[in-house]
């Protein structure tokens, strides 16, 4: 599986979460503003976008810490928060997993 295919999973994955998340009628503006810019990245990164996976990596720093800060303080949400917290951290890896290898990989 190559790391873009697992960017592309998570960040639908990811999107599906805040949707569940926040999918009920009362909360529709929180889906939007969660949903809306993992969908953003989803799209560059299918479109391969040169620079979509850095933007997903640096995005999924604040969804990591939001999902930290949201796993602390409301232990109801805890389990989509833990969620939160796995799929950022899949998506920063495999954000950065193509520039790692290019600039660490064996040399020819």
């Amino acid at each position: 599986m190559s790391a873009r295919s697992v960017l592309i999973a998570s960040l639908a994955l990811l999107a599906v979460l805040y949707l569940a998340w926040f999918g009920s009628l009362d909360e529709w503006i929180a889906a939007a503003v969660f949903a809306l810019p993992v969908l953003a990245c989803l799209a560059g990164v299918a479109l391969a976008r040169r620079t979509a996976g850095f933007w997903s990596g640096v995005l999924a720093l604040a969804w990591f810490s939001h999902g930290v800060m949201v796993a602390w303080s409301r232990p109801a949400e805890r389990g989509w928060a833990l969620a939160e917290v796995v799929l950022s951290l899949a998506i920063v890896i495999a954000g950065s997993l193509p520039g790692l290898c290019a600039r660490f990989g064996r040399r020819r």
